[in-house]
């Protein structure tokens, strides 16, 4: 079982997910909706391709573009599509 927790709060568990460079990709339907706001930061990764990115909000308190995702990931990432990965103080244990 994966968790992902900040600020106190669980933003996603499962007992699926992908691991890629270490960083563990949640299932996007095992993430905590409602802590998750949109963000318009993207960045470019030359074998995975393009990075989207939330803000995380828990009790009023914002870590900005603190998960990202691949929503149309490279052929050799094919596995982390509609997955979602943390940083940026998020723990994630396995």
């Amino acid at each position: 079982m994966a968790k992902a927790v900040w600020n106190g709060k669980v933003i996603a568990e499962s007992d699926r997910f992908e691991l890629v460079e270490g960083n563990v990709y949640f299932p996007a339907d095992t993430i905590k909706r409602d802590y998750f706001q949109p963000s318009n930061t993207t960045t470019v990764c030359p074998w995975k391709g393009t990075a989207h990115y939330h803000s995380i909000s828990v009790d009023g308190v914002e870590n900005r573009d603190a998960a990202w995702y691949y929503p149309d990931p490279k052929e050799a990432a094919a596995a982390i599509k509609d997955h979602v990965a943390f940083w940026r103080g998020v723990e994630v244990q396995r």
